[in-house]
Formats: structure tokens, sequence, C-alpha cells
């Protein structure tokens, strides 16, 4: 009876585990619920970036990294904005708005810069406190990647390539 038992139980027990780690697997942090107010006076939701591949960037005008990477940040975006890509750039609350303000004129930042003076947007995605940290989301607004520190744009590349089916 016992080894019969071990005969029936044990197979459900594994199917049933399998089962919880595919779901564990494929259940993907989303972005959470957030408006973003840019520096233009513009108002841009997570929600309304949906069917777009979207790079949200926490950055600082005194970060080295973010400095060293916001080059490359401006290439991309270019290069992939048309193709359904949007980065929104989030300047730390401790930054000053008039530096955000010199910099992203000086640079000529062709994307949606907002200065997060609340720290309302950075406790959403985790109370975010290096940088540079980016957060890429999916077109279903799913996770895909968080990296803390400066973006391997090879890798950035290749991940729009694949998501945007280029």
């Amino acid at each position: 009876m016992n080894n019969l038992l071990k005969k029936s139980v044990l197979p459900i027990i594994v199917i049933a585990l399998l089962a919880f780690l595919a779901l564990q697997l494929s259940n993907k942090q989303t972005a959470p619920d957030v408006q973003f107010n840019t520096i233009d006076g513009k108002q841009i939701s997570m929600e309304s970036l949906k069917n777009k591949v979207v790079l949200v960037n926490f950055w600082a005008t005194d970060c080295p990294g973010c400095i060293k990477e916001m080059p490359q940040l401006i290439n991309t975006y270019k290069q992939y904005h048309q193709k359904g890509f949007e980065i929104i750039a989030v300047a730390m609350p401790y930054d000053q708005i008039t530096q955000i303000l010199n910099y992203s004129k000086s640079q000529g930042l062709p994307f949606p810069v907002t200065h997060d003076s609340s720290a309302e947007i950075t406790n959403k995605f985790g109370k975010v406190s290096l940088t540079p940290t980016a957060f890429i989301y999916d077109k279903q607004g799913r996770l895909l990647q968080h990296t803390i520190g400066e973006l391997d744009f090879n890798a950035l590349q290749q991940l729009l390539n694949k998501e945007l089916s280029i």
C-alpha cells in the first residue's frame, strides 16, 4: 500500500513543482504605474507606453557613469525610437533642477527627462539609490532587464533588435 501511494503521489508532486517553476519563470515583474512629469511640462504614464520597448534610466548630473553613457543613450534612442523604443530619463531627487535643465539643453537630450524631486518614482521602482540604474520593459510592460551601473550597449542593441523584430 505504501509503495502504491509513493508511485501515485510522487508524479503529482513533481508535476506540480514543475508547473509552479514554469509559472514563476514566465511571471515577469511589470512596470509600476507611474506618471512622469517632464521638465518641459509634458505628462507621460507608463500605461501610455504600452506597445513600446521602454528604458527607464535613473541618472544624475554629477554621476560619472551617467555622463559617460549619455552619448550612447542618445545614439540608441535616435536609432530605435522610430521603431518603437522609448527612453525616459529620471533625474534623481537630490539633483538640482537648474543643473538638469542646463545639462539636458547643452547635450540636446532627445528623449523625455523628468526630475523626481519628491522621490515618488525612485520609490515605485524599488527605492533606486544608485546611478546609473536602468529598467527595460517589453511592449507588454514586463521587465526584461534591470541594470545597476553602465549599460552594455552591444547587448542592448541585440535586445532591441529582438524585441522590436528588426
